[in-house]
């Protein structure tokens, strides 16, 4: 006779990093307290992050210094004596990494399921071998947690209302007659970005009938930015003036987000926003669109000038040539899609 595990009323979910994968773990857990009220989560990544968790229910945040106290192998083992004291009975390994396993050896008393991350999958279409759109992440994540005993249905989502916005930020909102639009040009490699020229004749264009705000981090990003916002009406730049926190206040209040393969698209969609991204040499047919959006919400590059994409998952690679990718979707179809949309 097998023995059957009780449900676990209290899960450890791990997830490090990078923002955009943390971003997408919201809607998940969400839909995860909402259908399952009785359930505790206590959610463990960087200080960082914690401010996408503010608002769900029964669930609590556990920071992971794992560049101070619990950086390397010791310091997991320091993590996982502190966390054993928080009484969870099961884990849910979202992220799947070195660390992440490493922790987990300090739990063999515990059920442990981890992300399955399709890398054959992921493999095949990034080399040509398939062309098909692959499971999303939010689904990778929910299996985990069906494997737990959670059945999730994300079909029907909810999200928060939008925050009450301060004095401070109301600054950012040019003109209250119009609609709000925020742009999030930058992301991780170069290769998933917009060519910034291209991309401020978007911005000019959308300036003349909505407020546009600019997110972006980073000095040259700051600088960049800055220099946009002086040149255009009804354009106010957020980057380097506001903490993550304040950021989040404000993306609740947009109508739309226009954003790359990139951290800002998946904020904006935990948040219930209308998302339009733009892609160079990735595909959103690897899981990784932003949550609740329409396919024709994803704008990707030319794949007769550029059969070769997705030419990596992450955008770290990619032939030569492929650099300015998505300069191959045009500045006009952006506007029209983004005016269509809202």
């Amino acid at each position: 006779m097998y023995k059957i595990m009780p449900k676990p009323k209290h899960i450890l979910v791990l997830r490090f990093s990078a923002m955009g994968d943390v971003a997408m773990t919201v809607p998940v857990l969400r839909a995860l307290t909402t259908q399952y009220p009785e359930l505790k989560i206590t959610v463990v990544t960087r200080a960082f992050f914690r401010p996408f968790f503010k608002d769900l229910e029964n669930v609590s945040f556990y920071e992971a210094d794992l560049k101070g106290k619990h950086k390397g192998v010791l310091g997991l083992y320091k993590l996982s004596k502190e966390l054993k004291k928080l009484g969870f009975d099961a884990v849910a390994d979202l992220h799947n990494v070195l660390r992440s396993k490493i922790l987990k050896l300090f739990f063999l008393e515990k059920k442990v399921v981890q992300l399955d991350k399709g890398r054959d999958e992921k493999k095949a279409l990034t080399s040509g071998g398939s062309f098909k759109q692959l499971k999303t992440t939010h689904q990778r994540y929910a299996d985990v947690f069906e494997d737990l005993g959670f059945n999730i249905d994300l079909s029907n989502p909810t999200f928060p209302k939008p925050k009450a916005l301060t004095e401070k930020l109301n600054a950012f909102i040019s003109n209250k007659s119009f609609k709000t639009i925020g742009i999030a040009p930058f992301a991780a490699h170069e290769s998933k970005m917009y060519p910034l020229e291209q991309m401020e004749t978007v911005i000019e264009e959308l300036s003349k009938d909505y407020n546009v705000i600019l997110f972006g981090g980073g000095a040259k990003e700051v600088a960049l930015l800055n220099q946009l916002e002086t040149k255009y009406n009804k354009v106010t730049s957020v980057a380097g003036k506001l903490n993550l926190e304040e950021e989040l206040i404000l993306i609740s209040n947009l109508d739309l987000m226009l954003a790359m393969d990139s951290g800002n698209a998946h904020m904006a969609a935990m948040l219930g926003k209308k998302v339009i991204t733009v892609w160079g040499v990735t595909h959103p047919f690897a899981g990784f669109a932003p949550f609740n959006q329409p396919i024709d919400f994803a704008l990707t590059a030319d794949r007769t000038q550029f059969p070769l994409i997705p030419t990596s998952i992450y955008g770290n690679k990619f032939p030569e040539g492929y650099e300015k990718a998505a300069s191959s979707v045009s500045e006009a179809v952006i506007v029209s899609k983004i005016k269509a949309v809202i």
